[in-house]
């Protein structure tokens, strides 16, 4: 790789804003606020804060809501159907 070209990969934590649960993994991303770090065992990490994350995505907690498709179709006939 050229040096220069490519932004740092480096440790950073993902903090979900939710659930406040923290992620270390590495990545390009850094935060806007420098002043934003955790420590997290015996090291200080610059963090991220994200809206979702699997732990509070409603798919992946099973609080997901499944959609009743029954009588739909009826519904729409009834309202936009053919007369009879």
């Amino acid at each position: 790789m050229k040096h220069g070209t490519h932004p740092p990969y480096g440790a950073v934590v993902f903090r979900d804003r939710s659930t406040g649960s923290l992620t270390l993994t590495r990545s390009t991303l850094v935060s806007q606020d420098s002043s934003k770090v955790v420590e997290l065992d015996g090291r200080t990490y610059p963090v991220i804060d994200v809206d979702i994350t699997s732990g509070s995505h409603p798919f992946w907690t099973g609080t997901a809501r499944a959609l009743d498709t029954e009588g739909r179709v009826e519904k729409f006939q009834r309202r936009y159907g053919r007369p009879s």
